[in-house]
């Protein structure tokens, strides 16, 4: 019994520390997700970039941070996509991690970032 309670105190232990890790999503899923109009596309570069072009039907999060909760779905369990510059970019965190504190359930990371997108060539949308 010392030995099952010692497991499960290590196991929640661990849980917590990896807790407000997002996974990461491929371009190809982001891609299907748009496509079937599953994800909201949140965009992390800062406005100037989004206005040159973002990953189509991404939202601008520098211009949408103070009113986040209105611009996601009422759903909780609706897939949350953040991207920033490429790979070794990490601010997407602040989105996904304002996602996550709204109490969204499914925040992914597009690890790609937009430098990935264009490598790709996938299509870019610009601001209007």
């Amino acid at each position: 019994m010392k030995k099952l309670l010692a497991l499960l105190a290590t196991v929640a232990i661990t849980g917590s520390v990896y807790a407000g890790e997002f996974p990461d999503i491929s371009i190809n899923e982001v891609k299907a997700a748009i496509a079937a109009k599953k994800a909201v596309v949140i965009d992390v570069n800062g406005s100037a970039s989004y206005s040159k072009g973002h990953v189509p039907t991404a939202i601008d999060f520098a211009a949408n941070q103070a009113k986040l909760a209105q611009v996601l779905p009422k759903d909780k369990d609706a897939l949350i996509i953040a991207y920033c510059g490429g790979p070794t970019c990490s601010a997407y965190k602040k989105a996904a991690a304002a996602a996550e504190k709204l109490g969204y359930k499914n925040v992914k990371h597009m690890s790609a970032g937009i430098s990935g997108w264009k490598s790709a060539n996938e299509k870019l949308e610009a601001a209007n």
